[in-house]
């Protein structure tokens, strides 16, 4: 699909990362990813359409949503 950013949950390592979802105050747009705990960086994963957008990125890397942040 276009505009579709993923990257294989193989090559990520989310140890010491904090799963988080950025949403934007304007356009209300979504986007799905990671925070590095130690540098506050913010590594995109994809981009987060619909709920099953969102089921298949807790699903594609193990997080619970109970344990996504998210951040405006």
């Amino acid at each position: 699909m276009l505009f579709r950013r993923k990257k294989s949950p193989s090559t990520f390592d989310t140890t010491g990362k904090t799963p988080v979802i950025r949403t934007s105050i304007c356009t209300g747009e979504q986007t799905a990813g990671f925070r590095d705990a130690a540098s506050g960086k913010f590594f995109e994963i994809m981009l987060i359409r619909t709920d099953a957008d969102l089921r298949e990125f807790l699903a594609t890397y193990g997080v619970a949503e109970a344990d996504l942040r998210r951040e405006y």
